[in-house]
């Protein structure tokens, strides 16, 4: 390790930060950027694409240590010319992931040409391709997770053991995590979609595997968890990567928790100021919250259920109803309609309920004391504002890593309540109307009260001392005396 004036002398420690262009995942690293640039003395490059400028420009008008590195999408078959991030498109993280890897050869002779270029890359779990680039430069490469520890032990195993099926069309049989803590076990229908589409000796297949492979023989790992939440998986993580170079830096927020959040919304049918000013009138802890992301996009049929199910419920409720695609516009002409009412359900439920199309400030209304429960899709971003907020969960978990969410929600920690499971899943109105009424009638009062502890270890985690505390010091220091 390099003394303390050779340290003084060098020139400060130089990142490239490589987000993913999906609102789950640029929103935590680019907070983790942010974060870093607070600190001082670190210069930071950010790579984005035209389409995606708006979500970095906040970020760099607050950091003058903070620049952009603009290049243009690559082009891929399956992705439309203008669209550059995957909420604009369903189903589109696979190819732009593979479109991303295009730019291997245009960011190494970026650096070739840099006069100061970065000593280190922190690039997302869905840019595997940059550990090739990093060892090409010969730099080091961090891995961010915008997903927990626990789903990203499923995805090492998965990409390091590469599991069969012994009946290919049977998605019902059973795969079990052997290596990972109390050995947890999913039908294959639960595992990851990017790791069922593998095929094995398929040349575009290996080298899209290869990127997943990149991230585990990675320099280093930064989560987007803390340690009371997920210790047993951290700690397995530690273990199967065989270092110690591991570090729980959540939960991530924004600089500004009003201004922070609101200048990464887009449009929404309902003002901020409207729907805090409609929380206000409500009771501590009687509304229901319901939103299922970015990514997520319910069929009519589940749309309706829900709506039914609020309606036979009666209580109040704020929901996040997300535009329809194009092919579902049919629907949209006519809102969301409860049984053969003619009448659109928000104007049903005007004054009981809110109905909000497009973003939503969900860290604000999850940290209005009015949100006694929040049904979700189990994403981890919208995980940990809930933790954060103290706010009990109702676990619909749809794709990805939310299956593998659920179970340390409800199975080990218990601060949520499994209503159903899976995309095509068309709950039961009456089923629900029960649920969303004992969630906020204080029937759930162990489930909230362990919520409200957890909340509690999530602060004293990102405070001074605090475990998310003492990894990010350890980080920083640790990259500043390796340069």
């Amino acid at each position: 390790m390099p003394s303390a004036s050779t340290r003084d002398n060098a020139a400060p420690p130089h990142l490239l930060v490589i987000p993913f262009p999906a609102q789950g995942h640029m929103i935590p690293l680019l907070d983790l950027t942010d974060k870093i640039a607070s600190r001082g003395g670190i210069t930071i490059t950010v790579f984005t694409t035209p389409n995606n400028l708006s979500l970095i420009n906040p970020l760099v008008s607050a950091r003058p240590c903070v620049h952009i590195l603009l290049l243009p999408f690559p082009p891929h078959p399956s992705i439309p010319p203008g669209v550059e991030n995957a909420k604009d498109i369903p189903h589109s993280v696979r190819p732009i992931m593979q479109a991303l890897a295009q730019l291997h050869d245009p960011l190494f002779l970026w650096f070739k040409s840099h006069p100061s270029p970065p000593q280190y890359i922190i690039s997302d779990m869905f840019c595997g391709w940059t550990q090739s680039l990093a060892s090409q430069l010969g730099i080091r490469r961090l891995v961010f997770s915008p997903s927990g520890a626990f789903a990203l032990s499923t995805m090492y195993f998965l990409w390091s053991e590469r599991p069969k099926r012994k009946n290919d069309k049977d998605e019902n049989e059973v795969l079990c995590y052997h290596k990972l803590p109390d050995s947890p076990k999913y039908p294959w229908w639960q595992v990851s979609p990017l790791y069922r589409s593998y095929v094995e000796g398929d040349p575009e297949a290996e080298e899209f595997a290869e990127g997943f492979v990149g991230n585990i023989t990675s320099w280093g790992l930064i989560v987007n968890t803390f340690a009371q939440f997920e210790e047993p998986y951290l700690d397995y993580v530690k273990k199967d990567l065989g270092h110690d170079r591991v570090w729980a830096v959540g939960p991530l927020l924004p600089s500004d928790d009003t201004s922070g959040v609101t200048q990464r919304g887009g449009p929404s049918s309902v003002s901020v100021d409207n729907i805090i000013s409609w929380l206000d009138q409500r009771e501590d802890g009687k509304v229901v919250y319901v939103c299922f992301g970015s990514q997520t996009f319910l069929s009519k049929h589940q749309k309706e259920e829900i709506a039914s199910g609020l309606d036979k419920s009666g209580v109040h409720f704020v929901w996040a109803v997300k535009e329809p695609r194009k092919e579902e516009d049919h629907d949209h002409d006519h809102g969301v309609e409860v049984g053969n009412n003619p009448w659109r359900f928000e104007e049903r439920a005007a004054g009981r309920g809110l109905v909000i199309r497009g973003w939503v400030p969900q860290v604000l209304i999850l940290g209005h004391r009015a949100v006694g429960a929040f049904f979700t899709h189990c994403g981890w971003n919208s995980i940990l504002e809930s933790v954060l907020a103290g706010v009990p969960m109702l676990a619909w978990p749809m794709s990805a890593d939310q299956f593998v969410n659920a179970t340390l929600l409800v199975e080990k920690l218990k601060v949520a309540r499994r209503v159903c499971e899976g995309p095509t899943t068309v709950p039961n109105s009456d089923e629900l109307a029960r649920v969303f009424t004992e969630s906020v009638s204080g029937s759930g009062g162990e489930t909230t009260h362990r919520a409200i502890k957890l909340k509690a270890a999530a602060i004293d985690a990102i405070r001074e001392g605090g475990s998310s505390e003492k990894d990010w010091r350890c980080l920083i220091n640790r990259m500043s005396s390796l340069v």
